[in-house]
């Protein structure tokens, strides 16, 4: 496994040398675990992957009580420890010594604080973005990437199809949330990849709305956004269910919505412009009558966060080429009434066509407790 880091990191090193870089900071969680196999959240800490051009050696400076940790797990042999009571920034300057005229860094995870901090100890630095290329970096996945999705993809759908099973009455959506949430951890996830969300009745019209106390009611739509982190790769998945029987309107906004998913997931193939994926499934929805009730994006990239790149929309006109992995969940969304999304994982294979991760039944389901 510390071959395909190293890999990684070597196309890495190739860019910045391109590019004149002399001094990379690398301090994006997921970015650094993507380099080098250490996977942790520093919180408030300071840790980075530092790779010094001029020197040719890398450092991973961590958290003191991460030490252990990072040496089991990454090929980056210069570890360095950073005590709670150090300045994580002056022990970077006493390590790499300074000189470096050019650093490259993440400015969208860079601090103000960070900036003044990096500006005192390494004075009169010029800073190139680094980030672009990282995300354009993770955006195309592996066969064994895309294994490591679908396997979080299948956890996630069993903790679906387990979970759908504890609706009952009188159940609130923070009660069926709490179910799901536990089964992620019973049936072996690391933990969920974005907070769990369950949504009832007119709630469902809220696209990134949360749970709370809300009562499930028959004749409900019940919307159930959720995924789980498995080996540090991410899943995604959007189901809409009817609680009780199910009325005309429900049935004819749901198999809209279905045919919008279906239409995005055909369209998903390499040479494609990524545009074409969005206004596809949205034309579905237009030409229903109810473009007005979707007003998002219809999916984004999908890996080792729940969020990468690409960005599935409209007017992207990059083309779809291999090892994509994205998400299609296009939607409706009607205030005071209710919502329907309908979330499909693809991945682009070496043939260019589109693996459906996702195999979770898409037709409409009523769960029938009252």
């Amino acid at each position: 496994m510390s071959s395909l880091y190293q890999e990684r990191l070597k196309q890495f090193l190739e860019y910045l040398n391109s590019q004149s870089i002399e001094l990379a900071i690398v301090t994006q969680p997921k970015n650094i675990f993507y380099y080098t196999g250490f996977n942790s959240e520093p919180y408030e800490r300071f840790m980075a992957l530092v790779v010094d051009l001029k020197k040719q050696v890398e450092y991973l400076f961590v958290p003191a009580l991460d030490e252990e940790a990072a040496n089991e797990s990454t090929h980056v042999r210069n570890i360095i420890p950073i005590s709670d009571e150090e300045n994580p920034y002056e022990k970077l300057k006493s390590t790499i010594g300074g000189g470096s005229k050019v650093i490259g860094l993440e400015t969208k995870e860079i601090s103000l604080y960070q900036q003044e901090q990096l500006s005192h100890f390494l004075p009169n630095f010029k800073y190139k973005n680094i980030g672009d290329f990282i995300s354009r970096q993770r955006m195309i996945k592996t066969p064994e990437e895309s294994a490591k999705v679908l396997h979080a993809v299948q956890l996630i759908e069993k903790v679906l199809a387990e979970g759908i099973k504890k609706v009952e009455k009188g159940m609130s959506e923070l009660d069926l949330t709490a179910e799901f949430d536990y089964l992620m951890r019973k049936f072996g996830a690391d933990g969920p990849s974005f907070s769990t969300t369950v949504l009832s009745g007119a709630k469902s019209s809220l696209p990134h709305g949360h749970p709370d106390h809300k009562k499930l009611e028959e004749g409900d739509f019940l919307l159930i956004d959720m995924g789980v982190i498995a080996d540090g790769y991410s899943s995604d998945i959007t189901r809409t269910f009817v609680l009780g029987k199910a009325t005309k309107k429900q049935k004819e906004i749901y198999n809209i919505v279905r045919r919008a998913t279906q239409a995005g997931v055909e369209t998903a193939k390499e040479g494609t412009p990524i545009g074409a994926i969005d206004r596809v499934a949205r034309n579905v929805i237009k030409e229903a009558g109810y473009g007005q009730y979707f007003n998002n994006r219809v999916g984004h990239g999908l890996g080792i966060d729940v969020h990468e790149e690409p960005s599935i929309h409209e007017k992207n006109d990059m083309l779809v080429g291999k090892g994509l992995l994205f998400t299609i969940e296009p939607g409706i969304y009607i205030p005071g009434f209710g919502g329907v999304r309908i979330e499909e994982d693809v991945y682009i294979k070496e043939d260019g066509t589109a693996e459906v991760l996702t195999s979770f039944p898409t037709e409409m389901q009523i769960i029938d407790v009252f």
